[in-house]
């Protein structure tokens, strides 16, 4: 299958006060027609990966193409052939949505009568007909989302950047979305998704990276990423710290990864989810341990990243490798400089 997105050995620092590795090696491959999910927390190189083949800002090493064309040598025939939204809609409150859709179509030089008939179509595919003529100001979250990445493919573009696109919207509006992802997919439309929801890249993605530091750690199918640590979290709360040090010990046995304790709570990743709490039960019975809770739940982007790195997103994440602000949105207009929006 062609490859839509090729990167090879991609290095980006910051400068500043603290030098900041945000690149540091990362390759990836992504076929055409397909999602392809880049999973970690904030700070680990996500949104400036997104950023670099976007044209956004330059690598300072290494190579990315997007559909075969350089994203610095071939610039603007790069940005001719993308949609980008960002962690945050980026559209004109003032505006109805229908003209911020038109906006982005004459943005990128398309005739005018194929801005008003995309608008149309657009407006009425992602639910947003009955509102196309209220300003934005009047929208729900989940809306603005909607109409941001509508504004993304005014241009029809073949491949779509979404930026954690979800981040902040309720269970219904993140379904919705999802929803459209997969059918734009099934259209052909070749999709990079950044998220920290494991939930997110698991329902969408053919293939994922975990990225940390700057640093792809993983990569492989969503089944094969929950094959290396377990399909299950066992999670049991304990009356005391003691208690639960001494559970760790005898729960070592019940799956793939070494127990691990937070405070009261010890907690399994495990093969067989109800085979294994039944077998835990049993030891802590015979062992006299009553714990305060126990609960079997599905593995998320934390589980996920304790077992690859040995240590929580939110460590990570205090790490504070690089601010995550608004990344854009729309199809960027070709003729917009290489290097606007680079963080400072």
């Amino acid at each position: 299958m062609p490859h839509a997105i090729e990167v090879e050995s991609l290095e980006k620092t910051f400068g500043g006060k603290h030098e900041v590795h945000a690149l540091d090696g990362v390759s990836l491959v992504v076929e055409e027609g397909t999602v392809f999910g880049l999973l970690g927390p904030n700070g680990s190189g996500k949104t400036t990966t997104v950023r670099i083949l976007t044209t956004i800002i330059k690598p300072d090493a290494g190579v990315a193409r997007v559909l075969d064309h350089d994203v610095v040598r071939d610039a603007s025939l790069v940005r001719s052939r993308i949609g980008l939204a960002g962690q945050y809609a980026a559209v004109d409150e003032n505006l109805t949505g229908k003209e911020n859709i038109q906006m982005v179509g004459h943005l990128n030089h398309l005739p005018r009568r194929t801005v008003n008939t995309r608008a149309t179509e657009l407006l009425q595919q992602f639910g947003l007909a009955e509102a196309a003529n209220r300003t934005v100001k009047t929208y729900s979250g989940g809306m603005r989302r909607r109409l941001d990445l509508a504004a993304a493919l005014v241009g029809r573009p073949p491949v779509l950047f979404l930026d954690e696109p979800t981040t902040g919207l309720d269970p219904q509006s993140r379904n919705d979305l999802w929803e459209v992802i997969e059918g734009l997919v099934g259209e052909g439309t070749t999709v990079l998704l950044t998220t920290q929801y494991l939930e997110e890249a698991d329902r969408l993605a053919s293939t994922l990276a975990v990225v940390d530091r700057g640093h792809v750690i993983a990569e492989g199918t969503p089944a094969t990423l929950k094959a290396q640590m377990g399909t299950t979290v066992l999670e049991v709360g304990l009356p005391s710290i003691e208690t639960a040090a001494t559970t760790a010990r005898l729960l070592e046995d019940l799956g793939p990864h070494t127990p691990v304790v937070n405070g009261t709570v010890v907690e399994v990743t495990v093969d067989n989810g109800p085979e294994a709490a039944m077998t835990g039960l049993r030891s802590l019975d015979a062992h006299a341990v009553v714990p305060t809770t126990f609960t079997l739940r599905e593995p998320s982007l934390d589980d996920v990243f304790l077992a690859l790195t040995g240590r929580r997103t939110e460590d990570e994440e205090a790490v504070g490798l690089l601010p995550t602000g608004p990344s854009g949105t729309g199809v960027l207009p070709a003729d917009r400089p290489v290097g606007a929006g680079e963080p400072r």
